[in-house]
């Protein structure tokens, strides 16, 4: 909860000091269908106000007075909604590149990230953002990875805990490799420091010990698969993806009702895995749109990646493993579990801001409908964070906003269909973002 409110207060102070260095203009949206997000709808035909960078009315073009001297952006025939969030996100930490990925994941209609492999550099990029010197979502920092390496002992993994708490970041995240009393130390000192962990689930600790000590997220589903393989099964590889043939998908259930009882999120990165395990031609994937934003070098390596998983398991083995995930995914949020959207990236086949999109498809591939995708990246986001100003629109809540050209709600591709974006009641049209993007290239 003190990370909840810390986190709170800097988005406020981040919101003053963006409206006082920038003096942004009015921005209204007019004749625009808004999906507010607070429930399955759209409210068509809407005047939306935005005024030092929050959401200052909403109502009818006939009963809202535009400003004078305002930015009027022509909403019809289009949608605006909460912007997204990316909860599994990656900062590089050289300084050009840092800033050109933070800018792709705005330009894709996120407004929140959550960093989860720290660097020092990490708290000036966020200082910069709040002063308004670059674009950026806001940002949630992890600090640098608990590991095998850098926790391989209880001692060890106090003082990182301590060290953490002290610096400022917002979580911990964990890798695998931790030893389970290594884990056991971690755990006892972030719970009497006040600061949550996420991330891996270590093999020596495991999914019931994890959600025991209340994980804040598991991401990438990781331990699930493991836990459902039967007694005698081998060690699981990637996520589990060598254990399909030894799964007992009967224990679901009882997986389910120990992760809503336990609080911890789940974040699932399924593209992630999708992208490795899946049955896209790996050719036509060198082609996917946003690859021209991918360096050649790393394109390279990823067509090795995936190539290397295609020969690994039979083209079988692995959709059968992919429907297991979605079945995961589909059982955990029928069952109360909390799911947050969040893709990993940059990460292989994972374009920053791009990836966010094929992300959140894979959720209605799983059994979601479109608004309990959209969910997972709006307010599923403001809950997680104990945020009662943000993740849905309404009079009062934060400017963070997305502006498409066809309705999400129909089709979840849709959400890929941008015409502009606002973050921190800062606009971005369309024809800015491209450009922006062309010269980072």
């Amino acid at each position: 909860m003190r990370t909840a409110i810390a986190t709170f207060v800097f988005a406020v102070v981040a919101l003053a000091a963006r409206g006082a260095l920038q003096e942004a203009p009015v921005v209204v949206f007019e004749r625009v269908t808004v999906i507010p997000m607070d429930r399955e709808r759209s409210i068509a035909d809407r005047t939306v106000v935005v005024r030092d960078g929050r959401i200052a009315e909403i109502g009818a073009p006939n009963t809202v007075k535009v400003p004078d001297g305002a930015t009027r952006i022509d909403g019809r025939g289009k949608f605006l909604m909460p912007a997204l969030a990316e909860m599994h996100a990656h900062i590089p930490t050289d300084r050009a590149e840092a800033e050109r990925v933070l800018f792709m994941y705005v330009a894709n209609g996120i407004g929140t990230i959550r960093s989860m492999l720290g660097d020092p550099s990490h708290f000036t990029l966020r200082e910069r953002a709040t002063r308004g010197e670059i674009v950026a979502p806001r940002m949630y920092l992890s600090g640098p990875s608990f590991s095998g390496q850098t926790a391989p002992t209880p001692e060890a993994a106090t003082t990182r805990v301590l060290e953490q708490k002290k610096a400022g970041y917002d979580l911990l995240k964990i890798h695998p490799g931790v030893p389970r009393d290594a884990f056991d130390a971690l755990a006892r000192t972030a719970d009497s420091q006040g600061i949550r962990f996420a991330g891996h689930v270590p093999a020596a600790v495991g999914l019931q010990r994890a959600l025991e000590a209340k994980f804040w997220t598991i991401d990438h589903v990781d331990g699930y698969v493991e836990a459902l393989a039967k007694p005698g099964a081998p060690e699981g590889q990637l996520f589990g993806v060598n254990l399909i043939g030894q799964i007992d998908e009967s224990r679901i259930a009882s997986l389910v009702a120990q992760t809503k009882a336990a609080g911890t999120w789940i974040v699932p990165t399924q593209v992630l895995i999708e992208s490795w395990f899946g049955p896209d031609d790996v050719e036509a994937m060198q082609k996917w749109p946003e690859m021209k934003y991918v360096d050649s070098e790393d394109l390279t390596q990823w067509v090795g990646v995936k190539r290397k998983n295609v020969e690994a398991f039979s083209a079988d083995h692995r959709q059968r493993y992919i429907a297991l995930r979605r079945k995961l995914i589909k059982a955990l949020h029928d069952g109360g579990a909390g799911i947050l959207l969040g893709s990993d990236a940059p990460q292989v086949w994972n374009v920053p801001g791009f990836s966010i999109h094929r992300e959140i498809a894979s959720y209605v591939a799983s059994g979601l409908t479109p608004y309990q995708a959209l969910a997972t990246g709006t307010r599923n986001v403001a809950a997680h964070f104990n945020l009662d100003r943000a993740g849905t629109i309404d009079t009062g809540r934060l400017a963070d906003l997305v502006l498409l050209d066809a309705n999400p709600l129909q089709n979840i591709a849709n959400t890929s269909k941008i015409a502009g974006v606002m973050v921190g009641g800062r606009w971005l049209s369309k024809s800015e973002i491209d450009k922006r993007l062309n010269e980072g290239r």
